[in-house]
């Protein structure tokens, strides 16, 4: 049975730093590709950050030099750390996992960034 339990949430002041974490579980981790999207309420979800098998690392605009993504395959573990937070960051963080056509979600995990 596939997982994905996306960790590390939480309230934050605006220049704050978080960690998340998704832990996945019931594939073979270290061949698909892992991200994290993001959705605000009222809006759409929206691709934060991705990291291929390899370690290739593709960042959106909006983090990038903010946010950093990296991978333990031997731990199937993903994670997102957040630097510099501003209250534009605050949304339910949700980990994806891809390989070809087929994907898994997390459930997600909200992060407030709020004074």
């Amino acid at each position: 049975q596939v997982q994905l339990v996306e960790s590390g949430g939480g309230l934050v002041q605006p220049g704050g730093s978080l960690t998340l974490s998704c832990a996945a579980s019931g594939f073979t981790f270290s061949t698909y590709g892992m991200s994290w999207y993001r959705q605000a309420p009222g809006k759409e979800r929206e691709f934060v950050a991705t990291t291929s098998p390899g370690g290739i690392r593709i960042y959106a605009d909006s983090v990038k030099g903010r946010f950093t993504i990296s991978r333990d395959n031997s731990k199937n573990t993903v994670y997102l750390q957040m630097n510099s937070l501003k209250p534009e960051d605050t949304a339910v963080y949700y980990c994806k996992a891809n390989w070809g056509r087929t994907n898994y979600w997390g459930i997600g995990t909200p992060v407030t960034i709020s004074s």
